[in-house]
């Protein structure tokens, strides 16, 4: 297995400099003000990604548009599959792990979906076991090898198609980002293999209230 571990555009950027530079006669609205003085452990998305419509199936075998479905709900869109060894449980762990740290009102407006970059092998089924290990209510989704890169390009991450060798064995490419996509159906931060489930802690609370 092979991972991609794409830089986020802007990863060295300060969260409040495009909020930065105001005169003394800014018209500034009060919520512009209190967003550019918090600090997220995510990295900036620059620019940002509004969510497109997707055309997946999710773990009960029914069409599921991520879009339409997570409206209004804080949504951790994460692309990997469940033969990896190493990057995607920690990961899906450290996101489980994060959310029970919330309240319950907090919990109930956050979820995960994850969308397997091997569709192959990862047949609905197994998807739904293995994201039961971590959170019975995180999403998993599916979908032909198209629709599924469709989705990671509008996200702005690469793919490649997983490759089977003659021996039996595959290789299967994948981002290690995780896309925040806050109930406004907006992205502005995502996170890399090194995020901790402090960092992701720390931003669910201000992630739901658009805070960045």
């Amino acid at each position: 297995m092979r991972r991609v571990n794409v830089a986020i555009a802007g990863a060295a950027m300060v969260l409040a400099a495009s909020a930065c530079g105001s005169s003394s006669g800014s018209t500034a609205t009060a919520g512009q003000q209190a967003r550019a003085t918090v600090s997220l452990a995510g990295r900036p998305l620059t620019p940002a990604v509004v969510a497109p419509t997707t055309h997946l199936i999710d773990t009960n075998g029914s069409p599921f548009d991520v879009r339409s479905e997570t409206a209004g709900r804080l949504t951790f869109v994460f692309f990997g599959y469940t033969h990896c060894p190493d990057v995607c449980p920690t990961t899906v762990a450290d996101i489980a792990a994060a959310l029970n740290q919330q309240t319950p009102a907090v919990r109930a407006r956050t979820t995960l979906v994850f969308v397997t970059t091997d569709p192959d092998r990862d047949s609905p089924q197994i998807i739904r076991q293995w994201l039961n290990q971590f959170d019975a209510s995180f999403i998993g989704l599916t979908g032909n090898w198209t629709d599924i890169a469709g989705y990671a390009t509008a996200l702005g991450l690469p793919t490649i198609r997983p490759e089977q060798a003659p021996d039996g064995s595959w290789t299967v490419e994948h981002v290690s980002q995780v896309t925040a996509f806050s109930p406004d159906g907006t992205a502005r931060v995502g996170y890399l293999a090194n995020a901790t489930v402090a960092n992701y802690s720390h931003d669910i609370p201000l992630l739901l209230e658009n805070r960045m």
